[in-house]
């Protein structure tokens, strides 16, 4: 699995039109906490479809773009923070120790 970096307000209008599932991992570069759930979440990942988009999103280069996912979603800002998107609706809303591929597994099969 690769990364899709989340970098303009262009690539969000996308995924928001998007058909089937995507991923948003909110991280935040500053946080060990971030760290650790960045790399946990990269241990399970190859359990994922490898159609399955999965989008990074850096929080402090991209802090307005964050805001506008939280804003876009409906979701509380948070970070770490791993998004399920089904058909331009967040279905999943997971952070810090919570983010779990498992869960989101569960709900894209």
């Amino acid at each position: 699995m690769k990364w899709i970096p989340l970098e303009s307000a262009e690539q969000l209008k996308e995924i928001k039109q998007q058909a089937g599932y995507s991923i948003i991992f909110k991280h935040s570069t500053r946080c060990s906490i971030s760290m650790m759930a960045r790399r946990r979440f990269e241990m399970d990942w190859g359990d994922f479809p490898e159609n399955l988009p999965l989008y990074f999103l850096d929080l402090i280069k991209f802090r307005s773009l964050s805001n506008q996912v939280a804003e876009d979603f409906q979701v509380h800002h948070e970070s770490p923070q791993m998004l399920l998107i089904k058909e331009g609706e967040c279905i999943l809303d997971q952070s810090h120790g919570a983010i779990s591929v498992e869960e989101a597994l569960t709900m894209v099969q």
